[in-house]
């Protein structure tokens, strides 16, 4: 390469570097450092060491807290896949106008405050809601159900909010499947149910794992949906974390079970993003 070639490349190189610095600045700045100053706490709160970490196989309360969660953030992300899959198959297979009409539906709930929604369902799965009344004046149940202030109500409320997070990367991935194939498929003799079975749902299958990711991902991380929905009685790592560091004072534990959200999240990501092309569905080159 000749020496006006080499500089000419350095100085391109060297302007994409600066439109770039800003934002890894700012990154670095408000992002990675705050990571880095909640890994040091959980490593010197309230002594150096590794106490803190040692809890995670010694305490009952926070195995209790991190077995719950995941619980709840299976449980989630199973139910909004089922629901996320028949919305984005429905999606896909409707009309044109259908479509912009379901995909709205789809999407208003994300317009609407999480903390709205959350006393929405209050509202209704209360012993004196909607659903209790409706039950009861039906004479299906004598007394009032129990449907929130406990699991159920965080898991309800929590597959209410990811749906819409499960339905958009299913549905990418449904769109790009070639409608000729399944007419293939059905021309050579295949019913639907096989088509289905055979065909459409492998092709799909990348867009599921995705989905289940990200729902998974964003369920771990919930606060303001179990603090209303499981009225205290029942905590996710979120709204521990807040009790540990606002409440008690417990700076080193809570800082302990940020890190350790933040790993899992990280370690997530690593082990589906070899299953699947997560930039690819996710919006990425």
């Amino acid at each position: 390469m000749r020496r006006g070639d080499m500089a000419a490349r350095l100085r391109r190189d060297g302007g994409w570097w600066a439109l770039l610095l800003p934002a890894f600045l700012l990154l670095s700045v408000f992002y990675i450092t705050p990571i880095l100053q909640v890994l040091a706490i959980s490593f010197t709160e309230p002594e150096p060491g590794l106490g803190n970490y040692q809890r995670i196989a010694t305490n009952l309360s926070v195995q209790r807290v991190i077995w719950t969660t995941l619980r709840i953030c299976t449980i989630t992300t199973a139910l909004a896949l089922m629901l996320g899959y028949g919305l984005a198959y429905a999606i896909t297979l409707a009309s044109e106008q259908a479509r912009r009409w379901w995909l709205l539906c789809v999407l208003v709930p994300l317009w609407i405050s999480v903390l709205v929604r959350a006393f929405a369902w209050v509202t209704l799965l209360r012993r004196q809601g909607l659903i209790n009344q409706t039950l009861q004046g039906a004479g299906i149940i004598a007394e009032p159900l129990q449907l929130v202030w406990n699991e159920f109500g965080i898991i309800v409320g929590m597959v209410h909010y990811m749906v819409p997070y499960a339905v958009l990367p299913m549905l990418a991935a449904m769109r790009e499947i070639e409608p000729r194939l399944l007419a293939a498929a059905r021309g050579l003799g295949a019913s639907r149910g096989q088509v289905f079975r055979q065909v459409f749902f492998p092709l799909s299958a990348p867009g599921l794992v995705a989905a289940g990711v990200l729902v998974f991902i964003f369920s771990l991380g919930f606060y303001i949906t179990p603090a209303i929905l499981g009225g205290g009685r029942t905590l996710m790592v979120a709204e521990w974390i807040s009790l540990q560091i606002l409440d008690l004072i417990r700076w080193g534990l809570g800082t302990m079970m940020a890190t350790l959200l933040v790993v899992t999240i990280l370690v997530t990501l690593a082990v589906f993003s070899r299953v699947v092309n997560m930039r690819r569905l996710f919006g990425g080159a």
